[in-house]
């Protein structure tokens, strides 16, 4: 029987209310989005958040990166750039004729990959090593990223005109993808009244790096009853076995689930976590994990046929009880 009980940590779950307070003025009406965001965040993971222009993409990840007391870079991808671009390049120094290595913009705590499908594959692949090892390697020599680590990516719809799909590769290094959607009418009104107000400018940092990671290690040990580990299994076997689907889901996406389920637990103050957690994390863990049967894609944009079948498949499961 899982413990009801509330999750303890050396540093106040209050702060976490307070990252989702201030996330909540950049982003109106977006409370799940938020959530989700924050358990991804508590997980150790990275970040994917696609949508069309203009919905906040930019914005939640700016915040986001801004609530932490940490060092924030910003990558804007262009078609042009090159790998060197972001990791960084050695180059002679003439002085002490060496060669000197100057770091890029991923050796920082949290990198917001702005519109990231805009760059070529071999660009956007500069970013494996540092998203799945926290190390860069250039010409040879290894040089780890600081702690904690976040790629905060956005882009826009693959059909979008001057876009590049994400490898298989990379996509599997995003612990989860999102999308924000159209505010309400009421959340909209409230954008048009405060204006540049909402923006992600005004969120202050709420918590140090140090203790992001008290909190993130306070996650992990969010209790997982065994037969919820066999739950998220069986919906992992069924992606490997579902006719629709060309490619399931890998181990790595197991973990992530598993991690996301602890995280997100944490996030709601609970030190145990629940099937409804699974199922709340499915879609935005595993549908850019799954590869659809080009059949099924005819009818369907492949990101929303994967959702479908992986909706299908939460139907086909027994949750434990």
């Amino acid at each position: 029987m899982l413990r009801r009980t509330t999750l303890d940590s050396p540093v106040s779950l209050s702060r976490l209310a307070e990252i989702e307070a201030a996330l909540g003025m950049a982003i109106r009406g977006k409370a799940d989005v938020i959530r989700l965001s924050l358990a991804c965040l508590l997980a150790r993971g990275h970040l994917l958040i696609e949508d069309v222009p203009g919905v906040g993409k930019t914005t939640l990840a700016h915040a986001m990166a801004r609530s932490v007391q940490a060092d924030f870079h910003r990558i804007q991808f262009t078609s042009d750039m090159l790998p060197s671009d972001v990791v960084g390049v050695t180059i002679y120094n003439a002085h002490s004729q060496e060669f000197e290595f100057k770091p890029g913009p991923v050796f920082t705590n949290f990198l917001l990959a702005d519109e990231i499908n805009r760059a070529t594959p071999k660009t956007q692949s500069a970013l494996l090593e540092a998203m799945n090892e926290l190390q860069v390697t250039v010409d040879g020599h290894s040089y780890p990223l600081a702690q904690p680590f976040m790629v905060i990516a956005t882009q826009n719809p693959v059909e979008h005109h001057g876009t590049y799909p994400l490898p298989e590769s990379q996509l599997d290094r995003f612990l989860m993808r999102m999308r924000i959607g159209y505010p309400d009418h009421a959340a909209e009104r409230e954008i048009l009244r405060q204006g540049v107000a909402s923006s992600a400018g005004t969120v202050d940092p709420v918590i140090t790096g140090a203790e992001l990671a008290a909190l993130q290690d306070t996650a992990g040990q969010v209790a997982v009853d065994e037969a919820l580990m066999d739950y998220m299994l069986a919906i992992v076997e069924r992606t490997r076995a579902h006719e629709s689907l060309a490619m399931g889901v890998s181990p790595r996406g197991a973990q992530a689930l598993f991690r996301a389920t602890q995280a997100l637990a944490a996030v709601e103050g609970r030190d145990y976590a629940t099937p409804d957690d699974v199922k709340r994390l499915v879609l935005p863990v595993f549908a850019h994990r799954v590869a659809v049967n080009s059949r099924v894609v005819l009818a369907q944009r492949p990101a929303e046929a994967a959702e479908r079948v992986l909706t299908e498949i939460l139907t086909l499961v027994d949750v434990p009880l």
